[in-house]
Order: C-alpha cells, then structure tokens, then sequence
C-alpha cells in the first residue's frame, strides 16, 4: 500500500482550506490561484477529442493509467474553470480505478460550489466529474480484460 492519501483525506484538506476564506470573492481568488498552480498541458493534447464535453469553456482533459493508477492533465481557457479542474485532478488523480469510480466527491457540495457556481458552471464541473469516472471505468475495463 502506499502512502498516498486518500480521497476522503484530500477532500478534507480542501474544505479546510476553503474554511479559512469569509468571503466567496476570496474563494474565488483562491480557485483562480490553484488553476494558475495547474501544470502545463502539452499543446499535442489540446485537440477535440479531449475536449470535455457539456462545458460552456473549453476543458481538455487526458489520462493515463500507470501501475493499475490513473493520472489526469488537464487544461481550460477559463480561470475559474480550471482552478475547479485543478481540484478535481487533486483529489483524484493517482487513485486506483475503483476508488475513483467510488469517490463521492462531497466536498464540491461542502465547500459550497454547487450553490455558487453559475447553472452553467456547475454543469460543466458535473461534466468533468463524469468524464474523469469514464476514464476511470474505461481503464477498469482494460485491465480486466488484460488479465483474462
């Protein structure tokens, strides 16, 4: 087992986080300050077909699965949007298949995204959220079948 955390104690470090904020504007900046964090993401992957689908920005989104782990990269010509990505990536990236299928994610709901984000905006996170689990099922479904 390694030492990494899991998602549930990432998720708590970020609503610890988000606590120390009064104020949504605050919030907000601190979003916008992790998605400048976010690593670069090769031009090679900013094509449609990494596109994330049923976000108003642009949101490319690629994975990889290394050791029976999957790692996300990620991009969006939206500050906001990719400080959201930056978190996701956090919390899931590096986890196992199954963990990622699991995760609840109940800190976009504490940290009080969902009620402050535009209906437009929290489409687009659920969009994100959706396609990091497709990966997650579609490497699921490739090591089951390697295995065979």
């Amino acid at each position: 087992m390694s030492n990494q955390k899991s998602i549930q104690a990432i998720e708590k470090e970020i609503v610890e986080e988000f606590s120390l904020f009064d104020s949504w504007n605050d919030k907000y900046e601190y979003i916008i300050d992790l998605g400048k964090k976010l690593a670069v993401l090769d031009d090679q992957y900013k094509k449609d077909m990494n596109k994330v689908k049923g976000c108003q920005s642009t949101v490319w989104l690629v994975a990889e699965s290394r050791e029976g782990r999957v790692y996300f990269k990620a991009d969006s010509d939206a500050v906001i949007v990719k400080g959201l990505i930056s978190m996701l990536i956090r919390v899931l990236s590096g986890h196992t298949a199954d963990e990622i299928l699991e995760a609840r994610l109940d800190f976009i709901q504490q940290i009080g995204m969902t009620s402050h984000l535009a209906q437009t905006r929290s489409n687009g996170l659920l969009s994100m959220v959706k396609q990091m689990k497709n990966f997650a099922l579609a490497f699921k479904l490739q090591q089951s079948l390697v295995k065979k």
